[in-house]
Parts: C-alpha cells; sequence; structure tokens
C-alpha cells in the first residue's frame, strides 16, 4: 500500500519526540513490508492543508495521521466516504479512538501493527454535518476544556494535571442548562449539567471509548447531578467506565437525535472530539454506519471477522 504520512509537530507526544528518528523508523517499517511511504512534517497551523493534498492524491491507499485529537478528527472528516483508509498514531492525551480501535498505545508499537494491518469498515458520526469520531458534548466538558485553555502545559503529563484542575473548578461551579433532546418519538426535556453524545455506546469498565466502532448506533449520556458530591461521584464513574453505577446519568441509544439549547446559547460552547466549536441553538446528530475506512493490527481485524 502507499501510505502519506502527515505528522503534526505541534499536536501531542510529537511535539517532545525526535521526528526526524522517527521519520527513519517509519520508512524502515513499513518500506521493509513492502509499502511505499511520502511523510509531511507540518505545524498545527498547516495540518488541514496538508491533510487535503494527502486526501486527494489518487496514488495513496492510507492517511496515516499523528498529532492529538484534532489532527486525527480532521483527518477522518477527509476521509469519510472514501475508499482511503485512515491510520492513527497514538500521540494523543488519551488517543480514545485509536483504543476503541484496538491501536497499540505507543507509537513504534502502532506503526508495527501497520506494517501487516488490515482496512475495516467503522462508523462516524456528524452534528449539523460536521464529522466526529469520537463524541460531541456540552455542559461540563466543554467547561472544562475552556478552562484548561486557559493554563499552560507543555508536555501530556501537563495537560492531564491541567484537566485535573480544570474537572475540579467545574464540580465547584457546574454549568446549568435549558435543554430538549428529541430521540426517536420521544423529546426529554431537563435542566441539565451535561450531554454527550457517542460516536457508538462506550463500553463498561474502561476509559470511555466504545468497544463496538461499528455499532450502528449513538450513545446518548445525560447527567443532571448538581450538588458537589454527586458531581464526584459521576467524574469518578466516568474514569472507570462505570456509567451504568450511576444514578444520576441517563443513557440512551438512536441513530439520530436532536438537541435544541433553550438557555442563552451564547453563553456556552460544545466539544467535538476534543476541540471547541460554537454550539448552535439546534443541533442534529446522526451516526454514520461504516463511513470511514480505517487500518487496523490484523488481529484486531481478524476477531471482528470471526
Amino acid at each position: 500500500m502507499k501510505f502519506a504520512a502527515v505528522l503534526n509537530s505541534d499536536g501531542g507526544t510529537l511535539r517532545t519526540t525526535d521526528i526526524a528518528a522517527f521519520s527513519d523508523r517509519m520508512r524502515q517499517t513499513l518500506e521493509t513490508a513492502g509499502h511505499s511511504l511520502s511523510i509531511d512534517v507540518v505545524a498545527g497551523k498547516d495540518v488541514v492543508e496538508t491533510l487535503d493534498g494527502a486526501a486527494s492524491r489518487r496514488s495513496v491507499d492510507v492517511v496515516l495521521a499523528g498529532g492529538g485529537d484534532g489532527t486525527i478528527s480532521a483527518a477522518a472528516a477527509r476521509l469519510m466516504g472514501t475508499r482511503k483508509a485512515l491510520a492513527i498514531l497514538p500521540a494523543g492525551t488519551m488517543n480514545l479512538f485509536a483504543r476503541g480501535l484496538g491501536i497499540p498505545q505507543s507509537l513504534d508499537a502502532a506503526l508495527k501493527s501497520f506494517a501487516d494491518g488490515e482496512i475495516i469498515a467503522v462508523d462516524m458520526a456528524t452534528a449539523n454535518g460536521r464529522p466526529f469520531v469520537h463524541q460531541f458534548s456540552i455542559g461540563m466538558h466543554a467547561q472544562m476544556v475552556q478552562l484548561r485553555q486557559k493554563m499552560e502545559f507543555g508536555s501530556r503529563m501537563g495537560k492531564i494535571r491541567a484537566s485535573a484542575k480544570a474537572a475540579w473548578a467545574t464540580i465547584n461551579n457546574p454549568p446549568a442548562m435549558k435543554v430538549t433532546l428529541s430521540i426517536g418519538n420521544a423529546e426529554i426535556a431537563a435542566r441539565i449539567t451535561g450531554i454527550g453524545v457517542t460516536n457508538n455506546l462506550f463500553g463498561e469498565g474502561h476509559l470511555p471509548y466504545a468497544d463496538n466502532p461499528a455499532g450502528g448506533v449513538l450513545g446518548v449520556y445525560v447527567t443532571v447531578a448538581q450538588q458537589r458530591a454527586e458531581l464526584v461521584k459521576f467524574f469518578f464513574n466516568m474514569a472507570r467506565g462505570k456509567w451504568r453505577d450511576n444514578e444520576h446519568v441517563e443513557i440512551h441509544q438512536a441513530d439520530r437525535t436532536v438537541l435544541k439549547i433553550h438557555s442563552g446559547s451564547r453563553r456556552f460552547r460544545a466539544v467535538m472530539d476534543g476541540e471547541l466549536v460554537r454550539l448552535d441553538r439546534e443541533t442534529t446528530i446522526e451516526i454514520r454506519p461504516g463511513a470511514l475506512n480505517v487500518l487496523v493490527p490484523a488481529s484486531i481485524a481478524e476477531a471482528k471477522a470471526a
């Protein structure tokens, strides 16, 4: 296969990686396995343009994207609905989409898995037509991201510490939003502190990622927790993947949901795949089954085919 690698030198763990040495290992690993490879190492501001170029090249079979959540989401959006596949270098903080695909969590191990990897089709989702691979969320998560952006950190561990500080600040001053959520023929009107709509249901007992990335459903997680003790329990359950143990979380599934904001929407933002975006007063979120081809380890492809 012909790989086109786009590495965000400002993103995730790549900012502290010797990219020249890693690029050499990429060439050796993939070319030894019979593949061809081009590599573009670019600053964050140039990632989208470079991904556009890689995705538009007819000869390319796989776009190999390295960076944080924003880089991976941008790459997936450009490959959605095409025959080209996405290979993910897990260089972000949590790498949740990559975890759901069974991709090894070290850069070199992921690279080795691509040498004899196989392509499978997985789902994506859209919010008002804009694609995402992991989650669209409002309320507490968006507030946490806004607070974290005001903090300084230069490493993965620094970002984790900043996230913990932002979470504690959010627990002490949680947002409250009046919303209506339409799921099928049902309509839920509530005052919520957070809603997450996910590309497939999260698995239980681990970090929040989908066990089945081709399940064909949206996961809709609604929390109305407001008291500090309730919010602490919510964050603790979320981190351990114990969603169903929390009495303040409702879980639904659907192929389409419509979210309407009745609070002043100018005060709030949404988060898509870790990036802050404008929150529209009405958002239609839909699952797109099999819309993205991904390169995964051969053992994962075999297990899913069994």
